[in-house]
């Protein structure tokens, strides 16, 4: 569980209220990453909360208007027609490890470390800040999620194990600037396959619990494009096949699917599908939505997704938002 404190931020390249309302028979809400700020004014001596990016970043876009890919249909057959949403995230544990992808907050002082790289001419060097209890993601993929808000920069390994020396390996990492819209260079990937931050795209219990997610999800399809659309930076195959989905296509849920009737914590989510959607960003299971593990998760409540098809879900021409191919900056919608 992520517990830094960070002021949720409100897209610049979004419009309207907040549609998801807490429900009063869950839990509320803790400080956490995306933590409703408090009504006090800061003071010009107050020291300024690390967003989690920039408001006016592409993962903050509002894309509800946005027009309708030429090519959804096939996009959506492709990743799975009939296959339905599931939260890869929840409370307790799966296979002896947690359900999601951890992230761990990083400590003031904490020594940074040296990381050695399988993919190196495509890696951050660092060194990267490893607190001693850092938590690493069950399975294959091994993610390490550093979230450090006193630098407000933001860690990520891919395939990561610690060495008998107090050092680190990895198949790839990277390091972004929270504070800024800054991508990787072209063709490079990060800790994630579209070369893309992965925290950016986590359902959060913090997020869930006040009743609003504020960015788009990440999400996985089993077979993707020699291809990358913006954000993305990197592609993960070698299919020429144009019916295939691109890494960083945006897809949305359909605003006639009905998510009144969901459980709270399903709802939000969905409703998040619908407003800012999903971006493809790695090669995986179909319809997998990521999002952090936290014992507070209701995942009986969670499987209410897996009552969407694929058919609730069209992919998005998300091309206009963009200011520079360079840049996550998003124009106003």
């Amino acid at each position: 569980m992520i517990n830094a404190v960070v002021v949720g931020v409100l897209a610049a390249c979004s419009a309207g209220e907040p549609t998801g309302t807490p429900d009063p028979a869950e839990p509320s809400a803790v400080a956490g990453v995306g933590a409703a700020p408090t009504s006090q004014a800061p003071t010009s001596a107050a020291p300024q909360p690390c967003p989690l990016f920039p408001a006016d970043n592409v993962w903050h876009a509002d894309v509800s208007r946005l027009p309708v890919h030429r090519n959804s249909a096939a996009y959506v057959a492709s990743i799975g027609a009939d296959s339905t949403v599931h939260p890869d995230f929840g409370a307790g544990l799966y296979g002896g490890g947690p359900i999601g992808i951890p992230v761990t907050t990083v400590p003031p002082g904490t020594p940074s470390v040296r990381v050695t790289f399988e993919y190196a001419s495509e890696s951050d060097r660092g060194p990267y800040p490893i607190p001693a209890n850092a938590r690493v993601e069950s399975g294959g993929d091994r993610h390490v999620i550093l979230h450090d808000p006193a630098r407000c920069k933001l860690y990520e390994l891919f395939a990561a194990s610690p060495n008998a020396d107090g050092g680190w390996r990895a198949g790839s990492g990277a390091i972004y600037d929270l504070r800024t819209n800054k991508l990787r260079p072209r063709g490079w990937t990060s800790a994630d396959a579209a070369g893309l931050p992965i925290l950016a795209g986590l359902v959060r219990y913090e997020e869930v619990a006040r009743g609003r997610i504020d960015h788009a999800i990440r999400v996985t399809a089993p077979r993707t494009r020699d291809a990358y659309v913006w954000p993305a930076r990197h592609a993960a195959s070698d299919d020429s096949d144009p019916n295939l989905p691109p890494m960083g296509l945006r897809l949305r849920l359909k605003s006639t699917v009905d998510i009144s009737r969901m459980p709270t914590q399903a709802r939000v989510v969905a409703q998040a599908m619908q407003r800012y959607g999903v971006i493809l960003a790695d090669n995986g299971s179909p319809w997998f939505i990521s999002g952090a593990p936290d014992n507070r998760w209701n995942n009986d409540a969670l499987r209410a997704l897996k009552s969407l098809p694929g058919t609730d879900f069209e992919a998005i021409d998300a091309e206009s938002l963009m200011v520079s191919p360079d840049s996550a900056q998003c124009r106003s919608t």
